[in-house]
């Protein structure tokens, strides 16, 4: 079988079910497993997010959507030269990642059109059924049952050994700087389960922007910097965009010290399986005295964001 993989975390689910040698084409995004990255692109975006602040990132997102377009879209011509059998896509974001009406017509002017898969997570179990469904399709379904056990297991062994906390620190979740968002769709959640609250956050819906005089009510006693595709070394330069504002340096969490940059596209911004590390990273990050560090400083990083 010949897959292509339209977004990230379907690629990471493919790999997973150890179906690395059927991918024959991936998104831009696509970065893990590493392999993946020399793979031919079949997705192109209108710009490159590396050099751009985050502001000039949201004004161009806004224009697009404005404009009735996608920030991506299929390079056609490429993908009907590789000749899937599959073709995995999405329809949580029709902006950020390729629209599952466009992935649908760019697969129908292949020769011999493939099955296209569309996932849509807004939770994790939704996501570990989209590794079951990865896995029926592909004929891989045991394997994705194992799979899908292992994950569950980690997420019960972190259940389990919160099961007896007292005190739930009250966390915000930042999935933009620039203009200020809140976390959405499965991050609550995670938090959540980690032992911690995120009441500025929405579950199971799109992140939303928060007005800086509400996110200051809201008085985290901990700040996660997760912008959407960014890894820790850009989210900690980050944190200059917040620690200049009115009212930053009053915070509670600033006060204990507890600001973090994580590495949100590799586990927070994605539907993938690694969302079970972002638990795991969360504990860390909440409960130190229950779950001593074990992740590196490329996953997550406390950062001393005084007032300027």
């Amino acid at each position: 079988m010949r897959i292509v993989s339209l977004l990230p975390s379907s690629t990471e689910i493919v790999c997973l079910l150890g179906l690395e040698e059927n991918l024959v084409g991936v998104s831009h995004e696509c970065d893990f497993p590493p392999r993946v990255s020399k793979l031919p692109r079949v997705v192109r975006s209108d710009f490159d997010p590396a050099a751009l602040s985050q502001a000039e990132i949201d004004e161009k997102v806004r224009a697009a959507m404005k404009a009735g377009r996608a920030v991506c879209e299929v390079d056609e011509a490429l993908l009907a030269s590789l000749s899937p059998d599959l073709v995995l896509t999405q329809e949580l974001c029709d902006v950020c990642a390729v629209p599952l009406a466009s992935a649908t017509a760019a697969a129908e002017k292949v020769a011999c059109p493939p099955r296209v898969l569309s996932l849509h997570a807004h939770a994790l179990d939704d996501v570990l059924r989209d590794i079951g469904r990865v896995g029926e399709a592909t004929s891989t379904s045991e394997t994705a049952a194992r799979v899908v056990a292992e994950l569950t297991a980690r997420l019960d062994r972190v259940d389990q050994a919160l099961a007896g906390i007292s005190r739930r620190p009250r966390v915000a979740a930042l999935e933009w700087l620039d203009p200020l968002m809140a976390s959405g769709h499965w991050v609550a959640e995670m938090i959540r389960r980690a032992g911690g609250e995120d009441f500025l956050g929405r579950d199971r819906e799109p992140s939303v922007c928060v007005p800086w005089a509400d996110f200051l009510r809201y008085a985290p006693e901990t700040v996660l910097l997760m912008p959407c595709g960014f890894d820790v070394e850009r989210s900690a330069r980050d944190v200059s965009l917040l620690v200049s504002r009115t009212g930053w340096a009053a915070l509670p969490a600033v006060a204990a010290g507890q600001i973090y940059a994580v590495h949100g596209g590799a586990y927070f911004n994605r539907p993938g399986p690694r969302l079970v590390d972002g638990v795991e990273i969360l504990a860390e990050i909440l409960h130190p005295e229950i779950f001593p560090r074990r992740r590196p400083k490329e996953d997550y990083r406390r950062l001393d964001a005084v007032a300027a």
